[in-house]
């Protein structure tokens, strides 16, 4: 993965990586413990489970030839009484994380620091007021955003963490969210400065927003990122076209080289049919796997209700068109 991640093309095959999978259980046959069932238990109770959710994650890489795990965030808390796939109260997460690092001698350990703003789901039209009304509030938020994701990878690297991601979404499918100015003034510098910092910390930077990001995608290829992760097919981002514009192998004058994470539909992966999952994969790999510079993974996360026969096939499509050998 570190290969890809680079930019060069790796030997053997394509690596796997996921922004977040969530059906641990129908994959391993076993329980993962997270979010308020995780809470309810005694700190004996909690302990052994952070032993054997680590248990369940490593088993299912292994099982699906995984390069790279993302250590469980904070980005699915919801309400009470609504699952929480992927969710560990803080301490817990990095607890979590150091066990995870410990074990996974083969792969990359990813983890979410944040850095870099994006439109919040709670105080969304308060947010977009103060965009034009208040920008130095958003000024404000946007520094408090970069301190606390270089401190949060700063801990990360600490832990053994070797990559960082912001998931930081500021496109939809119309578009980015932020106007150029926009862009230049509360995005793109903390951009640059997160990845500085990250990169200064021997940590790999990672970038996840969906959306249709074609009129900034030259900005963030040459932000220093090291890779873009969702390359969203819902907002209709053609990853072939993203690769030849600024993947590997880099083109002259063409902006950055950045490593592309995805990007089979997740959507897809949850609805089928299975062997148009095994289709879309194996186009996407004969299409984009050529010259390194690639991680294959769904295009978002995969999501708790993906039948896992669905990311099977995914896998099927890997084993007979991931390898390089075939290029």
């Amino acid at each position: 993965m570190k290969a890809a991640l680079e930019c060069r093309q790796p030997e053997g095959a394509v690596p796997i990586w996921e922004l977040d999978f969530q059906p641990w259980d129908a994959a391993s046959g076993r329980h993962i413990i997270f979010g308020r069932e995780y809470e309810s238990l005694s700190r004996a109770e909690q302990e052994r489970a952070l032993h054997s959710n680590a248990e369940v994650m490593l088993s299912v890489a292994g099982e699906f030839h995984f390069a790279g795990l993302r250590a469980p965030g904070n980005y699915w808390e919801v309400a009470p009484g609504v699952p929480a796939y992927s969710w560990l109260p803080e301490e817990a997460r990095w607890q979590q994380t150091r066990i995870l690092c410990e074990l996974a001698d083969d792969l990359v350990i990813v983890g979410g620091s944040g850095g870099v703003i994006t439109p919040p789901s709670a105080g969304y039209v308060e947010f977009c007021y103060k965009l034009f009304d208040a920008p130095e509030d958003i000024d404000e938020m946007a520094r408090r955003t970069l301190a606390s994701g270089l401190e949060a990878a700063k801990r990360l690297r600490d832990v053994g963490v070797e990559a960082a991601v912001t998931s930081s979404d500021i496109a939809d499918n119309h578009g980015p969210f932020f106007s150029p100015a926009q862009m230049e003034r509360f995005v793109l510098p903390y951009l640059r400065k997160w990845a500085e910092g990250v990169r200064a910390m021997g940590l790999y930077a990672i970038m996840h927003t969906d959306g249709d990001i074609a009129p900034c995608l030259e900005d963030l290829a040459e932000s220093g990122i090291h890779a873009l992760q969702a390359i969203d097919p819902v907002a209709g981002m053609d990853i072939r076209k993203v690769k030849a514009q600024v993947g590997a192998p880099a083109r002259p004058g063409r902006g950055g080289r950045v490593c592309l994470c995805g990007n089979v539909d997740c959507g897809l992966l949850v609805r089928g049919p299975a062997e148009k999952v095994y289709e879309e994969t194996c186009r996407l790999l004969e299409d984009c796997k050529a010259g390194g510079g690639l991680v294959l993974g769904a295009s978002n996360a995969v999501f708790h209700e993906t039948p896992i026969e669905h990311y099977r096939q995914m896998i099927r499509a890997w084993r007979e068109h991931g390898k390089y050998s075939e290029c």
